[in-house]
Parts: C-alpha cells; structure tokens; sequence
C-alpha cells in the first residue's frame, strides 16, 4: 500500500507556522510577566494552544487514515496542518474556541472529510476514530508533565496556572471526543463493529450529537459529574482545582486580574 504523497502535500503551513508562533510568544510574555496585562497573554496562550491542539488533532486522523489507504488525504491540505484546510472550518476552530471562551469546555470541532470507502479493515476504521482524542489525551499528558515531575515549582503562578487551564481543555476534549454519541470520534470508534442496520438508524443523528453533549452539560448535574471527572484526572497528574480555576480567571482578562491566595 502507497502513502507517498508531494513534499508540497506535507509542507507546514505558514498559517499552522503563525498560530504555533503566537503560543510560544505569548507563552513567553506570561512567563516573563512582559505585557502590561498578563491576563490577555493568557488568553492569547490558552486560544492560540487550543487551535494547535485542534490542528494536532485533525492532522492525527489525517496521517492515520493516509496510513490505512485513503491517499487523497495528501490532495486536500490535511497534512499541512493548515485549519483553513478542514472542511467544517466553523465546527473545526471557531465554535470550539468560542466554547473555551464562555465555558471553559473543551468541546470538539468538526473533522477532516476521508474517504472511508478506501479503507479496509474495521480495525483501521477505529484507529483513525481513536487517533484525534488521544492526541489531545497525549497533549494533556506533555502540558501536565511539569506537574507530575515537580517542575512546576520553579514556575511563575500564571505560567503555571495557564498550563493548567490549557490541560483542562484537552482532557475535557478527550473525554467529550470518546463518547460513544454519534457524530463524535468515540461513536467513530465502535461504529466498524456494528451491524448495518444499527448503523443505518444512527447515522440520521450523527449531525447533532456534538449538541446534544452541549445541552447535557448545560444540566447541572451532568456538569458537576463531567467536571468532577476531569478534575479527578487532573488531580492525578499534579494539577489542582486552584490552579485550573485562577487560570480560568486570568484567561477571562476581560473581567479583571484574580485574586491570588495568600503565599501564592
């Protein structure tokens, strides 16, 4: 099987190149404490890593379905990390960054279009499902590793705190992304080893499932559940409830600076 595709198919992008940019120097300017407000370097941390986190992702089913036969993968731009190049750009970037910004929910985006009808194998089908949650599941894991190796000690707090926020929104979009609801990657994974007609009756939903989570986590008892969760992950990798929450606050720039705790 073929997976050669031009070098110009698998060049970066300068757009993918521009977002990554804008992370590490913001990301730079809360640590060093340089802009006049931290909280908007915050923000613009948190939403620049949050779009690369969703290139990341979108590129994972790309190059896995490229891997699992669909070679017109290359053609349409998926692997230049290039967010213009997906084909729900809406779904894909600008609802899940507005979601970040007025909730703090990870939710995941739209997707890459693959031509499933080139892929053999159940087992490849599920793969290429898998391959986006659990980039932002290994994302999570590299954002948290100053926590659990006790680096973070020597970390300016907004630093500190804006990497814990920016965790939370990855294990939030893991979670969402690998519940078995149709639409979303999760239903992705087990929908090769349904029967035909099964999945003939799900697919008329698959267009509203992502809605369908948003509305149950508008329930607050669904949300305390979810959230409790993720906070319990959180919690095993090093990262507190305090400094998720004040990362929140500093990304909310526009509502003020946050109180720090006493010995902060």
């Amino acid at each position: 099987m073929t997976t050669t595709v031009a070098r110009g198919e698998r060049r970066v992008s300068p757009v993918f190149l521009g977002i990554a940019a804008i992370m590490a120097v913001s990301g730079w300017a809360v640590w060093a404490d340089y802009s006049a407000s931290t909280g908007f370097a915050v923000f613009l941390f948190v939403v620049s890593g949050w779009i690369v986190s969703l290139c990341l992702h979108e590129y994972a089913h790309a190059r896995t379905a490229l891997h699992g036969g669909d070679i017109s993968i290359g053609a349409k731009g998926y692997l230049t990390l290039n967010p213009l190049k997906y084909t729900h750009a809406l779904l894909s970037i600008v609802l899940p960054v507005l979601f970040v910004i007025a909730g703090g929910i990870g939710l995941p985006g739209g997707a890459v279009f693959i031509e499933r009808g080139r892929i053999r194998g159940r087992w490849r089908h599920s793969l290429i499902s898998a391959a986006g949650p659990l980039t932002n599941a290994l994302f999570a894991l590299a954002l948290t590793a100053p926590f659990w190796t006790g680096a973070v000690d020597s970390m300016p707090v907004a630093f500190r705190c804006a990497l814990a926020f920016l965790a939370l929104l990855q294990v939030t979009a893991a979670i969402l992304n690998f519940l078995p609801v149709p639409g979303l990657d999760g239903y992705g994974v087990l929908e090769p080893w349904l029967s035909h007609g099964i999945r003939r009756q799900m697919e008329p939903f698959a267009p509203f499932g992502l809605l369908a989570v948003f509305a149950l986590l508008w329930i607050p008892e669904v949300n305390h559940v979810f959230f409790t969760a993720v906070d319990s992950i959180l919690h095993a990798l090093g990262v507190s409830e305090l400094e998720t929450y004040l990362g929140q606050e500093w990304f909310r720039f526009w509502q003020g600076e946050p109180q720090l705790p006493i010995g902060s």
